[in-house]
């Protein structure tokens, strides 16, 4: 076995679902959306029971979630006095974040890591059957920041603890100007736009931006980005598309959020609701000059990437690839970036609750 700090440093013998399993405090929920429908999943996986949910207090107007009665946290605390929690939604706004920091010194508590776009679980048993892929990831990096990171996300995402989540986080201006040449870009291609506010951060560091092209799927966001692509002082090709590795047309969940996301058969069985989706390979657009191109595409990173080979290969564009959607995406998506020929691999997260906006950066 290749023997790495990751191997050295890994701080559990027992994952986060085996700890909650054989917990004897009460476990109580905080959140009631769409996070927390997830984790009650994984609970019912494992065998392990929720008591209760509470909410924060500004949310809580008598709501019922699973047949329970949504609580305030003072409510919680009056029931059932100390309690685990678990963080069931995700922020990256400085009071929710500055709230349950504060919370984790009155409680234990944890923050599953449940993967946006579905698949497997990063539990024990999946970390031991990739840890060679892991390793040989780490020994690829260019910098202690990102073999940091990586570590930091591997022991969070076994033990659902909040002390990995901080400590490696950064701001833009590191990765705009510290690591990508973003002030000679001139023409990008933004993948999974939304509603253009990827491209208006990444204007305020590209002075000599003259062409994007940029690809969302939801047909209500898309109108947004269309009306920020008309009031922008550069040219935005807009396209109501999601990208994959061909053009074609595939079936969406429904719902105008980042979330969207290519629907499984269980989910069509369950008699969720879905949408055709028009998808486009970036090659396909056969663009002559590109410096560089952001995948965000909830879950269909590898497809996206696929599709833009040519484009990749002709232009050598430095790459921004998300690696958050699914379990695998953080050995699965720098092992392809590095077969295609990047030898500067950069890994960075911007701030937030759970592990989200973990980005690789492939440099020319």
């Amino acid at each position: 076995m290749l023997k790495t700090t990751i191997f050295d440093e890994l701080p559990v013998e027992r994952d986060l679902w085996q700890t909650l399993r054989s917990a004897e405090k009460p476990i109580l929920l905080y959140g009631m959306g769409n996070g927390a429908d997830k984790i009650l999943a994984v609970f019912a996986k494992y065998g392990i029971k929720a008591d209760d949910v509470f909410a924060s207090d500004e949310f809580v107007r008598g709501q019922m979630f699973h047949g329970r009665r949504v609580l305030k946290y003072a409510e919680a605390v009056e029931i059932y006095g100390d309690f685990i929690i678990i963080v069931a939604f995700g922020s990256r706004r400085a009071d929710v974040l500055k709230r349950i920091y504060e919370l984790e010194g009155r409680h234990e508590l944890y923050i599953p890591d449940v993967p946006v776009a579905g698949g497997e679980l990063f539990d024990l048993e999946y970390y031991f059957r990739h840890q060679d892929e892991l390793a040989q990831v780490e020994s690829l990096l260019s910098d202690e920041l990102s073999r940091r990171t990586l570590r930091d996300i591997i022991n969070y995402r076994l033990t659902g603890e909040l002390k990995y989540l901080v400590g490696h986080t950064v701001h833009p201006d590191d990765v705009y100007t510290g690591i990508l040449s973003a002030a000679g870009y001139e023409a990008v291609a933004d993948l999974g736009a939304y509603n253009g506010d990827s491209l208006d951060e990444l204007a305020r560091y590209a002075a000599r931006l003259k062409y994007a092209v940029a690809l969302e799927p939801d047909d209500r966001t898309y109108r947004k980005l269309k009306r920020f692509a008309e009031s922008q002082p550069y040219k935005i090709d807009a396209y109501n598309a999601a990208a994959w590795d061909h053009n074609c047309e595939l079936t969406f969940t429904a719902g105008a959020n980042r979330n969207s996301t290519l629907i499984t058969s269980d989910a069509l069985k369950a008699g969720a609701k879905s949408v055709k989706v028009d998808a486009l390979a970036l090659d396909s657009l056969g663009l002559s000059e590109c410096d560089y191109i952001k995948y965000d595409v909830e879950g269909a990173e590898y497809q996206a990437l696929a599709g833009s080979r040519e484009t990749i290969a002709r232009c050598r564009p430095e790459l921004l690839v998300s690696l958050y959607h699914r379990s695998e995406d953080i050995f699965k998506l720098p092992l392809m970036v590095w077969e295609m020929g990047y030898r500067r691999l950069y890994i960075r997260r911007y701030e937030s609750i759970p592990a989200w906006e973990l980005n690789l950066l492939a440099v020319k």
